[in-house]
Formats: C-alpha cells, sequence, structure tokens
C-alpha cells in the first residue's frame, strides 16, 4: 500500500509564517536593544533569520503533519479490511481530508447497498423456505393422512381402499411434479440444461399446446384462440421442446386465472427484423402493480388462496423465466387489474 500526498500547504504555510514571524520578532527586539548598530545590518539579520527560518519550519510542519495524519488515516484503512473493503484497500492511501472523505462516503454507500441486499435476500430466503414447506407439506399430509386412515382399517373396504389410494397417487403426483419443476430450475440457473436449437413453426407449437390443455380451458368454459388467422407459418430458430414448455405454462396460467367464459389469445409480432414478439392474453382479474415485479419469484403467488385450490407446483413462471433468459431472449409483462394480462417474449427469426 503506497502512501500518496496529495499536498495541500495552506495550513503549513499558516503555521510557517506565525512561527518565523514570531521568532524573528524576538529575535529583531534582542538584537535592536543588546546589539543594534545600523538599520541595513538590522534590516539584513532579520532577512537571514526569518527566511531560512520560515522554509524550514515549513517543511518539518509540513512533513510531520503528513506523517500524523497518514499514520491515523492508515488505521482507518486498517480498521476497515476486515469488511472486505476491497473497493478501498486497493486505492493507495491518501492524506488529503477531501479525498478521504469522498472515498470514506463512496465505500459507507457501497456497505450501505449491500446490507440492504443482504436483508432483501434473507427476507427472500425466509419466504422462499416457508413457501417450499407449504407446497410440500399439502400434499405429504394429504398422502398421509389417507394411508392412515387406510392402516387404521379402512383397508378392508374395497371402494374406500381404492379411492383413498387415488388420492394419495394424486398427493405424490403433485410432490414428483414440484421436484420435477425446482430440478429444472437448478439445472436452468446452474447452465447444465444444454439447448437443442433448431428452426420450427411457432404457429404449430402453439396449435400443440392448444390441443393439450383443450380440456382444461373446457373446464371454465375458456375459449384458446389466435388473435389473427395465421395463413403462412413463422419461422423461428430456438429449442421446441423449452419453448413449448414456455407457451404450455403462460396459457395453464392465463386459463387457471382467466374469468369464467373468457378467452385465451395468443398473437405474433415483429419487433426487429432478427426478433419476433409471442404473446399470450387473456382477460382475467389481472395483476395489481406491486406484484409484477416478484411475479417470476419461486413459488410467488398473487393470490395466496386460489392459486392453491387451482394446484400447479408455483414455479411456471420461474421456469418461463429461465428458459427464455437462457435463449438470451426477455419477457415482459403488462396487466391491467379487472381487465386481464398479457405475457409476451421474444424469439430469434431463423434465418
Amino acid at each position: 500500500m503506497s502512501l500518496n500526498f496529495k499536498k495541500s500547504y495552506k495550513f503549513a504555510l499558516k503555521s510557517s509564517l506565525y512561527v518565523s514571524v514570531f521568532a524573528t520578532s524576538l529575535a529583531g527586539i534582542v538584537e535592536y536593544f543588546f546589539f543594534f548598530t545600523d538599520w541595513p545590518s538590522f534590516t539584513a539579520f532579520l532577512a537571514a533569520l526569518g527566511i531560512p527560518l520560515f522554509i524550514f519550519s515549513f517543511f518539518v510542519i509540513q512533513y510531520r503533519v503528513e506523517v500524523f495524519i497518514y499514520r491515523r488515516v492508515k488505521k482507518i484503512y486498517d480498521d476497515v479490511s476486515f469488511l472486505d473493503a476491497s473497493s478501498l484497500r486497493k486505492q493507495p492511501i491518501t492524506t488529503d481530508m477531501a479525498t478521504l472523505t469522498r472515498e470514506v462516503k463512496k465505500f459507507a454507500t457501497e456497505k450501505k447497498i449491500e446490507i440492504e441486499t443482504l436483508k432483501e435476500r434473507e427476507e427472500y430466503r425466509r419466504e422462499f423456505l416457508g413457501n417450499v414447506s407449504h407446497e410440500l407439506k399439502t400434499p405429504l399430509f394429504t398422502v398421509q393422512g389417507y394411508l392412515l386412515t387406510l392402516l387404521d382399517g379402512a383397508m378392508n373396504d374395497k371402494n374406500i381402499r381404492k379411492k383413498y389410494l387415488q388420492r394419495a397417487e394424486k398427493g405424490v403426483e403433485r410432490l414428483i411434479y414440484i421436484v420435477q419443476d425446482l430440478d429444472m430450475i437448478t439445472k436452468l440457473e446452474t447452465g447444465t440444461v444444454s439447448l437443442s436449437i433448431s428452426e420450427f413453426n411457432i404457429i404449430e407449437v402453439v396449435q400443440a399446446v392448444f390441443d393439450l390443455l383443450e380440456m382444461k380451458a373446457e373446464q371454465k368454459n375458456i375459449i384458446l384462440t389466435f388473435d389473427n388467422k395465421y395463413v403462412r407459418p413463422i419461422m423461428v430458430a430456438a429449442d421446441r421442446e423449452k419453448v413449448q414448455q414456455v407457451v404450455m405454462n403462460l396459457v395453464v396460467n392465463a386459463i387457471k386465472y382467466g374469468r369464467q367464459n373468457g378467452s385465451v389469445e395468443v398473437g405474433f409480432e415483429d419487433l426487429t427484423e432478427e426478433k419476433m414478439i409471442v404473446r399470450v392474453t387473456d382477460d382475467g382479474e389481472g395483476i395489481e402493480k406491486h406484484h409484477i415485479p416478484r411475479l417470476f419469484e419461486r413459488f410467488y403467488r398473487v393470490d395466496k388462496s386460489g392459486g392453491r385450490e387451482e394446484g400447479g407446483s408455483g414455479l411456471g413462471l420461474s421456469i418461463v423465466k429461465h428458459i427464455v433468459e437462457a435463449h438470451d431472449e426477455a419477457i415482459f409483462v403488462e396487466s391491467t387489474p379487472g381487465k386481464g394480462s398479457e405475457f409476451s417474449f421474444t424469439l430469434e427469426k431463423a434465418k
């Protein structure tokens, strides 16, 4: 760590002037009353004494003050080193107060932001663990309840046995669904999932999703449709299976939170020469503005009760975000409470 003096001589100049004036005046008084001969000699004596004294005092005071300040400033740097203040420690030690104040203020601001970020992460961690335990607890207790009922004697009744085993199986299926989604998110975050990029017709993918979700939509009398009649294929370059999962999760979400007798529309639009955008729109209850920044968090639900009644792992939108970002694309949300929501994501056009 180097010593970098950014000189400020004001203090040393004033101090040296005070010392030299006082010492020269005192010597002049003694000279005048005891050794005075003539004015030219007297003036030459004062100059010969005052000028060297001023120069000597200036350098001594300047050096001593710099060293004095440096030692104390170095202690400040050393005291904050345990905080891993790399941004502060990598700078050469300065004894200029303005520079030091600026650096310490910058360091304090950075640490304040870091502490606030850690608090937010801790809050997110607690909420995440609470959500995980809730999501796992519900199907686990359901399975346990049915099995305990069977062990307590209900196993002898064939009808009850079959019904309870089927219900227990559904609970196990939901557990598997949650674990599989968590495993996929982990792989997407760590980059261990490789994308198989190919060129395909995005209209066919959306139509396949509509066919798979037709019965689910009919339960709420929701119509799955395109926003326009697309005659020509729209070719994109992406991982077909992963894109289908993105569309599937978004449409499932639109059905889940869409209104009875409503509709879900999927549309396509050119964004640039190389990019296009896929829009999934519903006419459901919409999302309040303060929920939108957290929509893609794991297990985050706008409706804490309704979402769980509808089922699902609570990881659908989080998976969507990770898949889209794995393609180096972006996802957007627009929503008006009471009118509906639109989720859209970009894709690269096939060349």
